[in-house]
């Protein structure tokens, strides 16, 4: 059997493996071990995911990844992530749509401190969404600006994802943080500007805090500025040192976890049940990322030896005779397409033993293509009609928000990350100045 017909025939059992609804790596790590243990036999076979399982023990900035999720779940448990709603609420609810606006921010500071959009998602709608719908907020705009915002936790830094397609592509993990900085800033101020907007056209949509609500003492005021501003201080003394070469990825993710588990201790909220949960989840999703990592360097070994990348270059480039930028856009509509049914990691770990060689061989830069991947993967989780964040905003609304409303909310936030997706291909100094800038010194 010809070797396109064999990576053909792997893809495409994958895919029907994961639409009956298996498990991400269980699917795409039996295809792989089944696939070179019939072409390589017991000891190539076994070769194949030993040589996986060492690769991932021996890369050392997968230890930022515990370090990040523990520090994003202690400040959650803890509640420190209300003080820091509260804190928006009182300094921009006189502004029109600006308890929307400080949910942006709000999600913002949130991918910071966990660097998965399922966190963003659900202190958004526990915490922001029932405040913002009692107090008058238009149900439409304000559930597309909590799915929109927790969108940033994949491209904002710690960005678990990121580091998953480090890993895949070879790539360092602080470039892409930093890549990922500035179109994740200039996204969330797209989506301010958006609501600035239409709150200004519409007052309706985003009405003024009332004056009770607002007018607080001033040392009420700087108190909740101090503590809603203390996820930020805890992301500054982590990355300050990074960026200023003073410690390393990893040495500044344990910053991070310790300055969270101290600041929790000295507001005297990490309780053993905060702890406990913090370590129970922490271990939890950091499992399930080793596995999925694991699986998608054996599926890729595979591939690899069957010369499946080069075939398909061979393919686009010389059958078809694509250029290297209509080729890239067909990849990212299909990200868009998977992105109706599968999540970011599963998305990235099925297609990335693919793209990322034939990115590179195309000429482009990995750096800036992992940021491209990454805003894509945004707009495909909240395009209908199966966008994986539309049925998560569906399970955690009110009842009185319908999957149409849903439906409808994402609609101009969609076309908000569409022109920042654009943006960024167009200008890729957006993604690559800031770590051409750090790591050029």
């Amino acid at each position: 059997m010809p070797y396109e017909m064999i990576a053909t025939l792997m893809f495409s059992t994958m895919m029907l493996m994961l639409l009956t609804g298996q498990r991400v790596f269980g699917a795409i790590g039996f295809i792989a071990v089944v696939a070179a243990l019939l072409l390589w036999g017991d000891k190539g076979g076994f070769d194949i995911g030993f040589s996986a399982a060492m690769k991932l023990m021996n890369w050392y900035p997968l230890l930022t990844l515990p370090m990040f999720i523990f520090m994003g779940y202690v400040l959650s448990e803890s509640k420190i992530a209300d003080d820091l709603y509260r804190m928006f609420h009182v300094w921009m609810g006189g502004l029109r749509g600006g308890l929307a606006i400080g949910t942006i921010g709000l999600m913002v500071l949130i991918s910071a401190m966990n660097g998965l959009s399922v966190a963003g998602m659900a202190i958004g709608a526990t915490i922001a969404l029932p405040e913002l719908l009692k107090r008058g907020y238009d149900k439409r705009m304000v559930t597309g600006v909590i799915q929109a915002g927790s969108s940033l936790g994949i491209l904002v830094p710690p960005s678990v994802v990121l580091v998953l397609y480090a890993m895949i592509a070879r790539q360092p993990v602080g470039q892409l943080w930093l890549a990922g900085i500035v179109p994740g800033l200039m996204m969330a101020t797209m989506f301010i500007l958006y609501i600035a907007i239409r709150c200004r056209m519409n007052p309706a949509l985003g009405p003024v805090l009332s004056a009770e609500d607002r007018d607080l003492p001033p040392a009420e005021k700087l108190r909740l500025l101090r503590a809603g501003l203390l996820p930020l201080g805890i992301f500054a003394t982590m990355m300050i040192p990074f960026v200023n070469g003073w410690t390393s990825l990893v040495e500044s993710s344990a910053i991070g976890a310790l300055a969270a588990f101290f600041a929790a201790v000295l507001k005297g909220r990490m309780t053993s049940e905060v702890f406990e949960n913090s370590v129970r989840k922490t271990l939890g999703i950091t499992c399930m990322f080793m596995w999925i990592i694991l699986a998608a360097l054996a599926f890729g070994a595979v591939f690899d030896g069957l010369g499946a990348v080069k075939a398909i270059e061979n393919l686009f480039t010389e059958q078809l005779n694509l250029s290297p930028w209509m080729i890239l856009i067909l990849m990212q509509l299909s990200f868009i397409l998977m992105g109706t049914f599968l999540d970011d990691t599963a998305m990235l770990v099925i297609v990335a033993p693919l793209y990322v060689p034939l990115v590179g061989a195309l000429g482009f830069d990995l750096i800036w293509y992992g940021i491209l991947y990454t805003i894509t993967t945004q707009i495909a989780y909240m395009t209908p009609p199966f966008g994986y964040n539309l049925f998560l905003m569906r399970a955690m609304a009110p009842p009185e928000i319908s999957l149409r409303d849903i439906y409808a909310s994402i609609t101009p936030f969609v076309l908000v990350m569409v022109a920042a997706l654009t943006l960024v291909m167009v200008f890729p100094g957006l993604a690559l100045w800031l770590p051409e800038l750090v790591y050029g010194q």
